[in-house]
């Protein structure tokens, strides 16, 4: 008898899209390796902070602009996150997309990593994005909905995000400077309506980087992962 799958098309997984050719890696510390992703379309990197104790089952993947980057807006408030989150036994990816700008391969970027966090025990995944990335990360949340718990946008373009009614009112935490100089608030305005649901707080006197309000944002997405954690543990 053939198997059922002769004949049909088997579907990739993100990690399979990626068509990689090769990999390697180093510890940086004993809560953060660095991977490298040789794929044809470009080198996927990937900081990723582990915990030292046991992971929860809830893990963050953070992704940046359409310049790419992995220390995200705010001071570098991509790396703060990713260390306080090891603390709480919550491991994250942050990662530099092999082809920055260009929206499908971002996504299947990102996807990867969520992929990554899935295959080493999260259950659950919260997408972070910045700008650009604001839309990838909603749109990769919409893509794999089973597996989002909740997304982040941090001064999101409205382009690329027209898929966000299909958030499904997951948690969804947004960002926005009052004054930013490239995206207006209006852009984040746009996304929660389309939507329907989205905590946006302006962030008084600043820019598209958010540069002043890197206290208040942190202090913000932790106390909000917090109460992820708290809902998927009860």
């Amino acid at each position: 008898m053939e198997p059922e799958n002769v004949g049909q098309e088997i579907p990739q997984t993100p990690l399979d899209a990626l068509g990689i050719m090769a990999s390697q890696q180093a510890i940086i510390s004993p809560q953060m390796r660095h991977i490298e992703m040789y794929t044809r379309r470009g080198l996927l990197s990937l900081l990723w902070h582990e915990p030292t104790g046991k992971a929860l089952s809830l893990g963050v993947v953070m992704v940046g602009g359409a310049m790419g980057g992995t220390l995200g807006p705010g001071e570098s408030l991509y790396h703060a996150l990713g260390e306080e989150l090891a603390k709480k036994d919550i491991p994250s990816i942050r990662l530099s997309y092999r082809k920055p700008n260009d929206m499908d391969s971002c996504c299947v970027d990102a996807a990867a990593a969520v992929q990554l966090l899935v295959g080493s025990g999260a259950d659950h995944v919260v997408m972070m994005g910045h700008s650009f990335g604001g839309a990838v990360a909603v749109r990769v949340a919409v893509g794999l909905s089973e597996m989002i718990a909740g997304v982040v946008t941090f001064a999101t373009q409205s382009a690329g995000c027209e898929l966000a009614g299909g958030l499904q009112g997951k948690k969804f935490l947004m960002f926005h400077g009052e004054n930013d100089s490239i995206l207006p608030v209006e852009a984040s305005e746009v996304v929660r309506a389309i939507a329907g649901t989205g905590d946006l707080h302006v962030m008084p006197s600043d820019d598209h980087l958010l540069a002043k309000s890197h206290d208040a944002m942190f202090e913000t997405v932790m106390t909000w992962i917090d109460e992820i954690k708290t809902e998927l543990i009860h």
